[in-house]
């Protein structure tokens, strides 16, 4: 079967009781797939754990965590940032690999997910359906 490769993307969340459906897109290409997925990890992290300087938090309300404390919004944001993680990404998706890359803390997890998707080359017809004709003369 030939076709052309597109990319599914999808995020989770859960506990350990359960777990979430948070989102997913397909793209045409793998770039596209990680650049979601960045914004997902970003976008997560920034609702778990915003920066303390965010222009709607009054002043002292947030605060700075340690470094040494590993939680799954600095682990999202780690994994946003680092270039080489995302190029080890793209390989595998260029080899036709599954990319996941799961962060856990005491409150929950979250799961990023990649995976190339084999597109069937369309077949055109030859011939219209007689009914699907009918249907639309006036």
């Amino acid at each position: 079967m030939s076709g052309a490769v597109e990319y599914l993307s999808e995020v989770y969340g859960g506990d350990a009781r359960r777990a979430h459906f948070l989102g997913g897109t397909v793209t045409p290409n793998r770039r596209l797939a990680l650049r979601w997925l960045r914004r997902q990890a970003l976008r997560f992290s920034d609702g778990l754990d915003p920066s303390p300087d965010v222009p709607w938090a009054p002043t002292g309300v947030l605060r700075r965590i340690p470094a040494a404390v590993r939680d799954a919004p600095g682990a999202l944001r780690g994994w946003a940032a680092d270039i080489e993680r995302q190029d080890d990404a793209a390989q595998r998706l260029a080899f036709g690999e599954p990319f996941v890359f799961i962060v856990r803390d005491p409150v929950g997890w979250y799961q990023l997910t990649a995976r190339p998707l084999l597109v069937p080359s369309s077949v055109q017809p030859t011939t219209a359906h007689p009914l699907r004709l009918a249907r639309w003369t006036v």
